[in-house]
């Protein structure tokens, strides 16, 4: 459900059809900045070490995180990857500590952890960012509300959960991260997937609104990563 951070969108009515028949929905489809989510991620306080066995795998071409992935079923779903210069634990920190976001994601306001301690399965955290007004729905603020599904140190995390502003509602964004140790740095694949009648409205267009969201979230990544570490 990662993070919205392309912004743009007309009322769509109906609902792209799923391959089984599925009755027609009216909904309204809003933007979204990063979103990415849906979400995104995780903790603040200590990040546990690096583990020296990864535990992401591919499952018949689709990236897990011990043994669970994104929405299989979802019609809304981008995926990408990029390779930094960076230590993977420099990575790993920067996208772990999901109260930072705010120092190098422009497209977050504000991220704060729900539960003390230790990132762990049920740990959750609640992130905002903006959405400006388009024809049919005024300027907002997405409330995104996040739970970690999966996690495993230095190796990769998921979360899932709902972004909700004024006449804007993502039911359900699922973001997963993994990362490897490669030659030149850290590779970093992210994939994503968005469920809701608003986004099913014009599944094309919330695709794109997807994918510009995760791109430019690796490309930050990237950029802040590199940059601490004096490889930009």
């Amino acid at each position: 459900m990662s993070d919205l951070r392309a912004l743009t969108s007309p009322e769509h009515r109906g609902r792209s059809p799923r391959p089984a028949a599925v009755r027609r929905r009216t909904g309204r489809l809003l933007t979204l900045p990063a979103l990415a989510l849906a979400v995104a991620g995780l903790l603040g306080t200590s990040v546990p070490a690096v583990s020296a066995q990864p535990q992401s795998v591919r499952h018949n071409g689709s990236a897990e995180c011990r043994g669970e992935g994104v929405d299989p079923e979802a019609l809304v779903r981008h995926e990408s990857e990029i390779v930094i210069d960076a230590p993977l634990s420099t990575v790993w920190k920067l996208q772990s500590d999901v109260e930072r976001w705010p120092s190098w994601q422009a497209p977050v306001l504000t991220a704060d952890r729900l539960d003390p301690g230790r990132l762990e399965k049920g740990s959750r955290f609640r992130w905002t960012t903006p959405a400006p007004p388009t024809p049919t729905t005024p300027a907002t603020t997405l409330t995104i509300t996040s739970t970690v599904g999966r996690v495993e140190s230095g190796s990769c995390l998921l979360w899932r959960g709902p972004a909700v502003g004024e006449g804007v509602r993502i039911d359900e964004g699922v973001h997963l991260w993994t990362f490897e140790k490669v030659r030149g740095g850290v590779r970093v694949h992210t994939a994503e997937t968005w469920t809701g009648d608003q986004v099913e409205a014009d599944v094309a267009h919330s695709t794109r609104l997807l994918g510009e969201g995760l791109e430019a979230w690796l490309r930050d990544l990237k950029a802040t990563a590199e940059a601490r570490t004096g490889r930009s």
